[in-house]
């Protein structure tokens, strides 16, 4: 998404008012639990321990509210509420569930294989693992700084239903924009000749994030940024050095049909 929305007086005095009284901190529920997780089976689990990356320093802050990219943030929230309804918001629903919602064909559309357990199961387990350590990674910082989601509060249109656990889930830095980037990376790393559309499918992770309404677009940067620290912390794991070797053979060696994807290859509008 090419976010488009200038930041006008009126828009931005409008974004202000609409954002006062909102705390930056989340309420003192405890920690911030995932609503669920990925199709892994058995034990899998991921690369990386909690402490190998201090997700805190790497990121720093989120915005305060009252700060000019605090504004730009909930002036960016409240104008793509009009997003609803459009063929772009139904991406962001599929966005939504990394796996079973169709995230994940964003990556098989960009290289022109399909990933999954059966045809892909080598590449498609390490994306598993690294969405673990999504998860491991980015919980420290989430918990840290609690900045509630643009939408608690607020009754405009989000894309996914509103849920208990959105209240007391940290909203920065976002873990699907992270997840998006570090995968993209990941597989322009296996398939260099890929990188734009590889990189695009990444981006457009993140700003469905923004379009649902379900984060701000610092969260969805702050994840970007924490994403590529953890893919370069990644690379001094050997398991991982070992299981990246095995997915560059496996899709060099696995090539399918080319995909019919209805997933536009930037993240726009699918094709008709």
């Amino acid at each position: 998404m090419t976010f488009k929305y200038l930041l006008t007086g009126a828009v931005l005095a409008a974004a202000i008012a609409a954002g006062a009284g909102l705390a930056q901190a989340l309420p003192a529920h405890g920690p911030s639990k995932t609503p669920s997780g990925p199709p892994v089976a058995g034990h899998l689990t991921g690369y990386l321990k909690s402490d190998d990356i201090d997700g805190e320093a790497v990121i720093g802050p989120p915005p305060a509210p009252e700060s000019p990219r605090g504004q730009a943030d909930r002036q960016i929230y409240l104008a793509t509420r009009a997003e609803a309804g459009s063929p772009r918001w139904s991406e962001a629903v599929r966005d939504n569930d990394l796996w079973k919602g169709g995230a994940v064909e964003r990556y098989g559309c960009a290289l022109g294989v399909r990933i999954d357990a059966k045809a892909t199961p080598v590449t498609y387990r390490m994306l598993q693992r690294i969405e673990l350590d999504v998860r491991t990674v980015g919980t420290p910082p989430k918990d840290h700084y609690g900045r509630i989601r643009p939408l608690i509060g607020d009754d405009r249109p989000v894309c996914v239903p509103r849920e208990d656990w959105m209240k007391t889930n940290a909203s920065y830095p976002s873990g699907h924009a992270m997840a998006g980037w570090a995968w993209a990376l990941v597989l322009s790393e296996i398939e260099p000749a890929k990188t734009g559309p590889l990189m695009a499918a990444g981006s457009a992770i993140g700003d469905s994030r923004v379009i649902c309404g379900v984060h701000y677009q610092s969260d969805v940067e702050a994840g970007r940024k924490l994403g590529a620290a953890m893919v370069a912390r990644l690379h001094s794991e050997p398991q991982f050095r070992k299981d990246l070797a095995a997915a560059r053979a496996e899709l060099a060696r696995d090539r399918k049909a080319p995909l019919r994807c209805d997933y536009a290859p930037a993240g726009g509008r699918a094709a008709p």
